[in-house]
């Protein structure tokens, strides 16, 4: 029976995946995988979906949050995300690899991750921005290295973070239509993270995802069909004291 019902979610789904949008699957840290979460955990029973250290969010659709819904706690870690039961090991310092399970070439945009003390509930997660990457060079985008590197792009934990419970907030904004009010397409995901270590840093003026950014920032609506060089990343400042 189980067989049966995520079957059907995933015949459901067939449609929407054809856009190509895409999620985590996972991660890996010193080549040890642990998985994120796969949207068809919807369609098991109540209760037995795998568990994994990824967050759980109604993003059946593959789809994202608009810019309209920034004010939201959808923003954080995507639709109506419920906290992840597993945890990634990982030591401060460690290199951290996301696994997307594939992507739009046309979807290009940047992609930036954020770090945040553990919380159960993602509108009260207070979010430090640790890396961004956008125009490599010319027409080429972080998210077009990320589709060559089969669909995998990496951040380092900062060396120096205290250890403990954290989430991982990784995000690519697509802006293939972010020349038009509205029609950014954000896509977080969020995973679990237990830091290991002897680093003495944690973060202290976190922001929450719903103050993250604003639908008129000027990297919410940019043209990637100009002639830019250089892309005015949203959000906070990078956090740096732990590096």
């Amino acid at each position: 029976m189980q067989f049966y019902v995520v079957c059907l979610g995933l015949v459901a789904s067939l449609p929407q995946l054809t856009l190509a949008h895409g999620f985590v699957s996972g991660v890996t840290v010193n080549g040890k995988w642990t998985a994120g979460s796969d949207p068809v955990w919807y369609y098991y029973p109540e209760g037995t979906a795998p568990a994994t250290a990824g967050w759980d969010a109604l993003n059946q659709d593959i789809g994202f949050i608009e810019p309209a819904n920034f004010g939201t706690s959808d923003i954080a870690c995507h639709k109506s995300a419920k906290v992840g039961k597993n945890f990634v090991d990982v030591k401060a310092g460690d290199k951290i690899t996301f696994y997307w399970n594939t992507w739009a070439d046309s979807h290009k945009g940047p992609i930036i991750n954020y770090i945040a003390p553990y919380q159960s509930s993602a509108g009260s997660l207070q979010w430090s921005k640790i890396s961004q990457g956008s125009i490599v060079s010319g027409n080429t985008w972080v998210t077009d290295q990320m589709i060559a590197n089969n669909f995998t792009s990496s951040t380092t934990i900062p060396k120096n973070l205290k250890a403990g419970d954290y989430v991982v907030r990784h995000e690519i904004i697509a802006l293939h239509g972010a020349s038009n009010d509205n029609g950014a397409q954000a896509y977080p995901q969020c995973l679990n993270l237990r830091v290991s270590g002897s680093g003495k840093v944690a973060p202290t003026s976190g922001v929450v995802g719903t103050s993250l950014y604003k639908r008129s920032d000027a990297g919410i609506m940019f043209n990637i069909y100009g002639s830019a060089t250089s892309y005015p990343y949203p959000g906070p400042q990078l956090w740096t004291a732990a590096n």
